[in-house]
């Protein structure tokens, strides 16, 4: 195997694993909330875990599966912002899901090429890597939101590094 595609292959693992990783923070934040909870808003500025759910699918579509997929770009995203229930968590956490699951199909599917070369996406000009590095980017801030507001609203810890000691000292 050549070190381009050792690289992209190692790359593409990595993008995996840390999608998978926030999608279990996400998963322990939404056990934690009520159906009420879930659209409740910190203020009028901020947006409700449920929102934060439906922009996170319509990024991630517009992005992986669209933009670097070739599929329809069908994102309507100011309607992730203005809907105020409607779906359960568990309808919610099924439409997150089988959109990750698109996105690892369009990932594995890619060969070296298609991950260098420039595309547009919601106006900006990227390559396939710098889609892949803003749509990582994004699921963890906003998971990190999600957290952030869970844990305002039951006043828990989320255990999301239980059992893993975070002091252990680096080799």
């Amino acid at each position: 195997m050549s070190m381009e595609n050792k690289a992209i292959q190692a790359f593409t693992e990595s993008l995996i694993f840390r999608l998978d990783e926030k999608t279990e923070m996400i998963a322990k934040c939404l056990h934690q909330l009520s159906e009420e909870e879930l659209w409740q808003r910190p203020n009028q500025a901020s947006n409700s875990v449920g929102n934060l759910l439906l922009h996170l699918c319509g990024n991630i579509r517009q992005y992986m599966i669209s933009g670097l997929g070739k599929q329809d770009d069908i994102r309507e995203r100011d309607l992730e912002f203005n809907i105020s229930g409607g779906y359960t968590k568990a309808a919610l956490f099924e439409k997150l899901d089988g959109v990750l699951e698109e996105t690892k199909a369009v990932v594995n599917a890619l060969d070296n090429e298609a991950w260098l070369s420039e595309y547009q996406v919601q106006g900006f000009k990227l390559s396939g890597i710098g889609i892949a590095l803003h749509v990582v980017e994004h699921y963890a801030y906003h998971t990190g939101q999600i957290a952030f507001w869970t844990k305002l609203l039951k006043a828990e810890d989320l255990g999301f590094y239980e059992g893993i000691d975070l002091n252990t000292k680096n080799d």
